[in-house]
């Protein structure tokens, strides 16, 4: 196996233990039900941010330069960070766990390849499209399982705010990963990129937990969800993305974190009590094929095919 490809499996590897985590959150965030989908944002993004800020203290002082000079990055990603939890976890709130994750995350791919083909010039190759279709028919059919089960039936008044939500959500995910990622190939550490922009992130969100978190301090169960967000899913979770994001496209990243409603669903099953049709675990498979599509080595041997696994840069490892 040549570096480049190991470099590629290494963040493929990440990024999908980065969606492991991420899945639990839907299921986490049942066992604090009198918090309200703000305040779990908030705690979420907002603490495990400024831990992220913390950790890369150094690297964040040692890039302040750099950081200073693409400020044009660093801030529309810092604000998209604030924007990302508060949006996704009110879309789960009004549409349903399955359908709020599934189009937030969804939708992600799709506009991170525009974001990427409209700024970047990147051109994705066939098999990314397949994939990226095999993904979207899994989300639709997980939609539709839900709505044919116990969650919302057809589109109600709380459900398309949910959905408008979801897709704000999906495209603030899509921006901080565009952001960060052009931090990193303008010679910004990964630690110092995903540091800076998520500690200013989880600034931007204080104000809100401070309006907000008095439930999360109500007993030690809505504490321990609290901390759990923060620690593992949103902490150690968006660590492994940033690490993965060093290593390929932010769209392949993006595309790859469609597992998450794999887990989340999944962990709604056996956790929660949640019962998911035959189309729903049809629904899964077509997103595992998906991963598959995208995840899978190829060679690259035309240079479109190199500029859509290494970036818009031609380097393999996505670093500049």
């Amino acid at each position: 196996m040549t570096p480049a490809a190991r470099e590629r499996l290494l963040g493929i590897t990440t990024v999908l233990v980065a969606a492991t985590l991420w899945g639990t959150t839907g299921t986490a965030a049942t066992f604090a039900p009198d918090v309200s989908a703000v305040a779990i944002g908030a705690v979420a993004m907002g603490g495990g941010g400024l831990m992220q800020a913390a950790l890369s203290a150094r690297r964040i002082r040692r890039h302040a330069g750099l950081l200073r000079a693409r400020w044009r990055y660093l801030l529309p990603g810092a604000v998209a960070v604030a924007i990302y939890p508060l949006a996704f976890y009110a879309s789960m709130r009004l549409a349903g766990v399955t359908i709020g994750t599934v189009v937030s995350i969804g939708s992600a791919p799709l506009l991170s390849a525009l974001i990427e083909a409209r700024l970047d010039g990147l051109r994705l190759t066939g098999r990314w499209m397949m994939g990226a279709g095999l993904g979207l028919a899994g989300m639709l059919l997980l939609c539709l399982a839900e709505g044919s089960g116990d969650g919302p039936t057809g589109i109600g008044s709380a459900v398309i705010p949910g959905v408008l939500l979801a897709l704000l959500a999906g495209l603030s995910y899509a921006l901080y990963s565009w952001t960060a990622r052009r931090l990193m190939q303008g010679g910004c550490a990964p630690r110092a990129a995903m540091g800076a922009t998520f500690g200013i992130g989880g600034l931007l969100l204080m104000p809100v937990l401070f309006m907000t978190g008095a439930p999360l301090l109500a007993s030690w169960g809505n504490t321990a969800v609290g901390l759990y967000m923060a620690l593992v899913p949103m902490f150690l979770g968006y660590l492994c993305f940033g690490h993965g994001l060093a290593r390929i496209p932010a769209s392949t990243a993006t595309t790859i974190t469609l597992f998450e409603p794999v887990v989340a669903a999944g962990l709604a099953v056996v956790i929660v009590g949640e019962r998911l049709p035959a189309m729903g675990w049809s629904g899964i498979v077509l997103i595992l094929a998906c991963l598959v599509c995208i995840s899978a080595p190829v060679k690259a041997t035309t240079r479109d095919e190199r500029v859509s696994l290494a970036g818009p840069e031609g380097a393999p490892d996505g670093r500049s």
